[in-house]
Order: structure tokens, then sequence, then C-alpha cells
């Protein structure tokens, strides 16, 4: 995030996406493109193998402060504190949790996240730097 140029207490009406993390370009934190072998950053090129990619947090969220709804999307580290672990290793969970339970699909294995996510913050006031 660059400069904030301002502050919004509002609170959070609803979670946007089902999917809090993507596999990130370490060098422009652009969306990675992984195959079950390896990993390509469409933006500036970056190349390797997928078991070597990292992983970065990005929650959409539709709020309201008094008087306006706002749809906006919450990147980074700054989650960290909500999910307790930082974005890597939530991924490394959810891929470990997929193969203990034989789950093939990754999205029907987090329901539960997804209802976590959106006890945690659908309802409650935060104050968003914009």
């Amino acid at each position: 995030m660059n400069s904030v140029k301002g502050l919004l207490a509002a609170s959070v009406v609803s979670v946007q996406n089902s999917w809090f993390i993507y596999p990130a370009c370490q060098n422009c934190l652009s969306r990675l493109i992984v195959d079950s072998r390896r990993f390509n950053c469409l933006k500036c090129g970056c190349t390797g193998e997928a078991k070597n990619a990292s992983y970065r947090y990005r929650l959409s969220l539709k709020i309201a402060d008094t008087s306006d709804l706002f749809d906006i999307t919450v990147f980074g580290s700054c989650l960290d504190p909500f999910f307790g672990v930082t974005a890597e290793n939530l991924q490394r969970y959810i891929q470990d949790f997929s193969q203990l339970s034989g789950e093939t699909n990754a999205e029907a294995s987090t329901g539960a996240l997804v209802q976590a996510v959106e006890t945690c913050f659908i309802g409650k006031r935060f104050i968003f730097g914009l």
C-alpha cells in the first residue's frame, strides 16, 4: 500500500469472494498462473517451480458507513492478525487438510473457512485506510 490518503470507519456488510488467498508474484505482487509444476507471472515474466509460489491475502468486502456503500479489497499481511497465520501458512494448512480428507475439490473443502471469515467480518466495524 502506498500512502494512506484518508481513513474510513465502516461496517462490513458482506464478503464478496470465497477465496481469500492467491498465488502472488514476489516481484510485482500480481496473480501467478500456477499449474502442477510451474508458476508464471504474466505481468513481469517471473517463473519458478509451483511448490515455491508465494501466497498473499486478498479479501474483497462490501462496507457501509453512515451514508454510502463501498466495494473495497484488502490485500496482504495486514490480514495476518485476523486469520492468525500468514497467507502462505494458511494455504499450506488448506492443502494439507484437502490431502488428509481426500477432498479433490479445493473450494468444497474451504466451506468452513468461508463461514469463519464471514462470522469474523460481517457486521463488525473497522477503520479502513484508503
